[in-house]
C-alpha cells in the first residue's frame, strides 16, 4: 500500500512538471537538420532541380529615385530662380514691361517732375538776385532829396526802382504849368501801380506752372493706376486663373504710375508754397521803391510850389 501510494505521487510529480518543460521548450527556434541526412542535390530528380523562385523584392519605379532626390537638387536651382526673378524686378523693368498708356502716363509725369525742379532753381537763382539788388538800391537812395539826386545815385543800373523814378520824372515834366499837386501825385500813382502789377507778373513767371503739375499730376497718376488695373483684369480673364504670378506684375506697374505721380505732385505744392512766401516779401520791397518814388516826387512838387511862392512874394 505504501509503495502503490509512492508511485502515484511520482506519477503526478512527472505529470504535473511535464507542461512547464514543454512551454520553456517551445520559443527555441528549431534545430536543423544535420546536413548529411539531406540527399545530395546531385541525386535529386530533374524536377526537383527546378530553382526555386526569388524572393519577391519590390522594385522601385523608374522615376521614383529621380523623383524622391528631385526637391533636394531642384530646391537650390527654384530659390536661385526666385532670387533672379526678384533682383529683375524692379522699377525700372516695370517701366519697360508697361503698357504703353501707362508708360506714356509714367514718362509724362517724369518730364513733369524735372520741370518742378528746373524751376525750382531758376527761381530761386532770380528771387535771390532780385532781392539782393532791391535792398542795395533802397540803401542808395535812401540819404536822397529828390528824384534828380536819386537817379543820379543809381546811375545807369536797371531796376524796378529806376523804372518808378523816371515814371514820377516823365509825370512831373508832363504836368508842368499845372498847380494841382493832387492831381500830379495821382497820376503818378496809377503809373507806380502799373509798374508793380507789371514786376509782380514778372516775378511770378512759372508759379502757375508749379501749381498746375502740384493739382493735376495725382489725378494723372491715378489714371495709369487704372488702366494698368483694368489689363490685368484683362489678362486674369484671358488666363483663366487668378494666380497671384498672373495679377502682380500689372497691378505693380499701375502703382508705380501712381507713386510717379505723387513724386511728382509733392514737391511741386511745397516749392510753389515757399514761393509765394518769397515773392510776396520781394514785392513788398517794390512797394517800398514805389513809397519812395512818391516822396521824392511830393518833395520835388513842394519845394517847386514854395519856390513859385517865394519868387511871387519878392
Amino acid at each position: 500500500m505504501f509503495r502503490t501510494v509512492l508511485k502515484l505521487l511520482v506519477v503526478l510529480t512527472v505529470v504535473s512538471s511535464a507542461p512547464t518543460a514543454f512551454a520553456q521548450q517551445s520559443p527555441a527556434a528549431p534545430q536543423p537538420a544535420p546536413a548529411a541526412s539531406q540527399p545530395p542535390a546531385q541525386s535529386l530528380p530533374p524536377a526537383a532541380q527546378v530553382p526555386a523562385p526569388a524572393a519577391s523584392v519590390p522594385q522601385a519605379a523608374p522615376g521614383a529615385a529621380s523623383v524622391a532626390d528631385t526637391p533636394a537638387e531642384t530646391a537650390p536651382k527654384s530659390l536661385k530662380a526666385a532670387a533672379a526673378t526678384l533682383r529683375e524686378f524692379s522699377p525700372w523693368s516695370m517701366f519697360l514691361s508697361a503698357d504703353i498708356v501707362v508708360k506714356s502716363v509714367m514718362i509724362g509725369l517724369a518730364f513733369a517732375s524735372l520741370m518742378t525742379w528746373t524751376i525750382f532753381i531758376a527761381k530761386m537763382i532770380e528771387l535771390s538776385i532780385a532781392q539782393g539788388r532791391m535792398r542795395r538800391v533802397l540803401k542808395k537812395i535812401a540819404p536822397s532829396r529828390s528824384l534828380a539826386e536819386a537817379q543820379l545815385a543809381l546811375g545807369d543800373k536797371s531796376s524796378v526802382l529806376s523804372s518808378l523814378l523816371d515814371a514820377a520824372m516823365r509825370e512831373a515834366r508832363l504836368s508842368a504849368g499845372i498847380s494841382s499837386d493832387s492831381g500830379i501825385k495821382e497820376r503818378a500813382a496809377s503809373s507806380f501801380a502799373e509798374i508793380v502789377r507789371a514786376e509782380a507778373r514778372r516775378i511770378r513767371i512759372g508759379m502757375s506752372i508749379l501749381a498746375t503739375i502740384g493739382a493735376t499730376s495725382p489725378f494723372v497718376g491715378l489714371f495709369g493706376t487704372v488702366w494698368g488695373i483694368m489689363n490685368s483684369f484683362i489678362g486674369i480673364s484671358k488666363a483663366q486663373t487668378t494666380n497671384l504670378a498672373v495679377v502682380a506684375p500689372g497691378i505693380a506697374e499701375a502703382l508705380l504710375a501712381t507713386a510717379i505721380g505723387l513724386v511728382a505732385a509733392i514737391p511741386a505744392v511745397i516749392i510753389y508754397n515757399h514761393f509765394a512766401r518769397v515773392t510776396k516779401s520781394y514785392l513788398e520791397l517794390v512797394n517800398r521803391a514805389s513809397g519812395a518814388a512818391a516822396r521824392l516826387l511830393s518833395r520835388d512838387l513842394d519845394r517847386t510850389h514854395g519856390g513859385v511862392l517865394s519868387r511871387a512874394a519878392e
